[in-house]
């Protein structure tokens, strides 16, 4: 099973004739997708039929990144992503091609848009998003909109794709303020998305485009031939190692830290721990509208993008100072670059812990991913599975289809909430893009924060929120962009395979009919899909996948679930400083690997600054109870130097520690879920029902909304 796992089936086809096999299968929901790959099979002219199977990595193109000549012993991984894999100390780097599953999907096989295949346009994207993805609001009955937001933290983390860059390096306009512009038929790296006349919500303002840049690749960064096929790229590490708080380079970082006491760089406002400020507020952040505003410089240029991801930046920056702050006082004789680098390991396996036993079985299934190895919930030891011959780099069709789908999750109007759950007030998504200075208003961080640990996040189906498919990023302008058609635009740029074909590589059913799609698409959806597309193949994989019903127990249809369980299998498999790794020149001491298991299980981020509870773990359920306080705090460690051996043995008495320590975090926990099972919090008649509260929301709480709005606008004043 691992080697089907690691060497996925997938034939390099560019620009050739293909053939699709169609295996038979019996029920597809009693197989997991990912085991069951099917084949596709390379016909050239001349040359008969030729099958092969090979890894993620051998059908790249070659990479723009520059690995270093040798690789340095070392128990800390790079900033970029180098030398992770001693083998082949380049993968996983920035300006590294995204990794392809399936066969290259360009009209010319090097570069153009897809075309159906009579050689006619592909339906336009708009269209397809307002006829296949309506605006609708269905809570999710579970998860909250921590949940979704923390999907788009992991997926920064793991990816950003390149931005297209014309040949004479000035920017191009390719659509402005809706109309199109000088660039937009001239400019290759223009694919603006062209509105239909009769758009029922933007007709009446006259749109007549999108913007719309095409992804920075290697062929246009000059790093394969022209002739060959463009491969688009990723400016980020692809590992899951918190790039997007100390950044992807050298350079990067050395603007990011203080130097002193092994934290990060910060401001202090309000008695709060803020990221430092963009040189140029009004540049940075698009949404701003004076220098004076708060922009944050993290690792990721997409910090302050929205409210909710803001947060969770500043909550990962403040615990590696935290961290580094109690590192210190345990051993004082620690240099500030001993005590950085130990603070961001644990920060990092904290993190990788939360994603893999918390976060991701949400999504991807905790079968599923107990079945294809992605856990090992039974074992407290290391699980030492990395594999050399395992390439961790982001496969497009993860990226750019897969993980997109969790866009459908999010919500347009945020809560604010009070500690006792009362709502205090809501905030439209669209007045915040790239302008995070409302973080800094009044009490609005905290009440965020509590906010998305209570309020739902949208279900995981085809329906959107109105704030993202007609508003984003509208700054300051009456109407916005749509992302759910600018993912299906992106899909394209990247000349992405079908959906048909994604289905043939994860062993699923391929469908020759649209009627065949009826047992895994509702009738509603195959009969739209019909009226857009002329026949299946030409489905694109961002809209097949995301119309595909929920795999039982998980968040996602088949298809997708194949492609998001081959990836997280391969991020953690092929990531030689993944935490559990046992490697005895980098592994956490196994006392400490233990206490960061601890840390990560049980309620872990501790938000100092608002002694709010942890957001990560217990809060993405709605209804967990929200007394319990402080948890890292009562779990401070008073032993010196556990943490790694050549540093000083641990002797009898710090063992001691360990255990009372250790002993007491259990008794903790089991008091809390002693508390959970008596529903302290939820038989409190106070609490009010999240159905009642989202009935009334807007009734009960105008005049309280409208007192926070006069808040908002009198800090702005000032």
């Amino acid at each position: 099973m691992n080697k089907v796992l690691a060497f996925i089936v997938i034939c390099a086809c560019v620009g050739v004739d293909y053939v699709l096999t169609y295996p038979e299968y019996s029920d597809p929901s009693k197989e997991l997708p990912v085991i069951g790959l099917g084949e596709i099979k390379c016909k050239y002219s001349g040359l008969g039929s030729l099958s092969s199977t090979r890894s993620v990595r051998q059908v790249r193109s070659e990479s723009c990144a520059v690995p270093p000549t040798e690789c340095p012993s070392s128990k800390y991984r790079s900033y970029d992503g180098s030398c992770n894999n001693l083998d082949n100390p380049g993968w996983g780097m920035p300006d590294t091609p995204y990794g392809k599953l399936l066969r290259i999907n360009y009209a010319d096989g090097i570069s153009k848009l897809p075309v159906s295949i009579d050689g006619d346009d592909l339906p336009n994207v708009r269209e397809i998003s307002t006829a296949a993805f309506p605006d609708k609001l269905v809570e999710d009955p579970k998860w909250n909109l921590n949940a979704q937001q923390w999907g788009q933290f992991v997926a920064h983390d793991m990816s950003l794709t390149a931005s297209g860059v014309s040949a004479d390096d000035k920017p191009a306009v390719c659509c402005s303020n809706g109309q199109f512009g000088p660039d937009a038929t001239t400019n290759p790296i223009c694919a603006p998305i062209k509105v239909p006349a009769n758009d029922s919500f933007h007709a009446p303002y006259g749109t007549q485009c999108l913007n719309f840049v095409r992804t920075g690749s290697t062929r246009d960064r000059k790093c394969t031939p022209e002739d060959s096929a463009a491969i688009p790229v990723s400016v980020v590490t692809a590992y899951m190692d918190l790039s997007l708080v100390y950044g992807n380079t050298e350079s990067e970082i050395q603007k990011l830290r203080s130097f002193q006491g092994g934290k990060m760089l910060t401001d202090f406002r309000g008695g709060q721990e803020w990221p430092p400020q963009e040189a140029s507020p009004t540049k940075a952040c698009a949404g701003a509208e004076s220098d004076n505003e708060p922009c944050y410089m993290t690792g990721d240029s997409r910090m302050n993008q929205s409210p909710h991801l803001a947060i969770l930046h500043i909550l990962m920056l403040r615990e590696h100072n935290r961290l580094a702050g109690e590192l210190a006082e345990i051993n004082p004789g620690w240099s500030d670059e001993k005590i950085f680098q130990e603070a961001r390991r644990i920060n990092i396996a904290q993190y990788q812990h939360l994603n893999y036993y918390e976060y991701l079985p949400i999504f991807l299934g905790y079968n599923n991913m107990l079945r294809n190895r992605l856990i090992y919930p039974d074992t407290e030891d290391y699980v030492n599975d990395y594999n050399s011959n395992v390439d961790a780099s982001v496969s497009d069709e993860h990226a750019t289809a897969a993980f997109r789908h969790f866009h459908t999750l999010i919500r347009g109007y945020l809560h604010l909430m009070k500690e006792d759950r009362k709502l205090a007030a809501y905030t439209r998504l669209s007045d915040w893009f790239d302008r995070p200075i409302m973080l800094e208003v009044s009490n609005f961080f905290d009440e965020l924060t509590m906010g998305f640990t209570a309020q739902p996040q949208s279900a995981s189906d085809q329906f959107w929120d109105s704030e993202t498919i007609n508003y984003l990023f509208r700054h300051n302008k009456a109407v916005g962009t749509d992302l759910r058609a600018l993912d299906i635009q992106r899909g394209r740029d990247h000349g992405l395979g079908t959906y048909t074909e994604a289905r043939a590589i994860c062993g699923l059913p391929v469908p020759r009919t649209f009627d065949d799609m009826k047992e895994y698409i509702s009738e509603e959806n195959v009969e739209i899909l019909a009226v857009l597309y002329k026949d299946v193949k030409d489905i694109d994989l961002v809209v097949g996948g995301s119309l595909e019903n929920n795999v039982h127990g998980a968040e996602a249809g088949p298809t997708y679930l194949c492609l998001l369980t081959e990836q997280f299998y391969r991020t953690r498999v092929g990531d030689r400083y993944f935490y559990e790794n046992g490697d005895s020149e980098i592994a956490f001491t196994p006392i400490l690997f233990y206490l960061t298991i601890i840390r990560a299980k049980d309620v872990r981020i501790q938000l100092d600054s608002q002694d709010l509870l942890n957001i990560i773990k217990g809060l993405i359920l709605k209804d967990v109870p929200v007394h319990t306080r402080g948890v890292l705090s009562n779990f401070r460690s008073q032993y010196r130097n556990p943490y790694h051996p050549e540093d000083g043995m641990v002797d009898e008495h710090t063992k001691e520690v360990f255990s009372r320590k250790i002993n007491k975090s259990k008794s903790d926990v089991l008091e809390q879920k002693i508390d959970e099972e008596n529903n302290i919090f939820l038989n409190d008649p106070n609490k009010i029902s999240e159905d009642e509260l989202e009935e009334n929301s807007i009734e009960m709480n105008t005049t309280r909304a409208n007192v926070e709005s006069n808040k908002i606008d009198s800090a702005l004043k000032t």
